[in-house]
């Protein structure tokens, strides 16, 4: 069962009608976990939302790789990558629990 996606507005809506905050208010909360977030990953360092997610940075070593086209064999080099972990509570959600 796949909802339609959210997009800012939804969210922010839903954020307004649950809390009693305004809509500005509200947007600017949201811009700004939005460049704290930015921030944080730019300097590597791990991020926990309580009860959302955790974010943390990760080192992929470089590896070989096949062009999925051509089928040619090609060098993937290393890099860093955000994974972001869900929250037992988001979980159990998503579970259906």
């Amino acid at each position: 069962m796949t909802a339609a996606p959210w997009g800012k507005s939804e969210l922010l809506n839903a954020i307004v009608e649950r809390s009693g905050i305004s809509a500005g208010t509200v947007d600017g909360v949201l811009a700004a976990l939005s460049s704290v977030v930015v921030e944080q990953v730019s300097r590597g360092t791990k991020l926990q939302i309580p009860g959302v997610a955790t974010i943390d940075v990760v080192h992929r070593s470089a590896r070989r790789g096949r062009n999925p086209q051509t089928g040619e064999t090609m060098e993937i080099p290393a890099r860093r990558a955000v994974k972001i972990t869900a929250s037992a509570p988001l979980k159990r959600a998503a579970a259906g629990a």
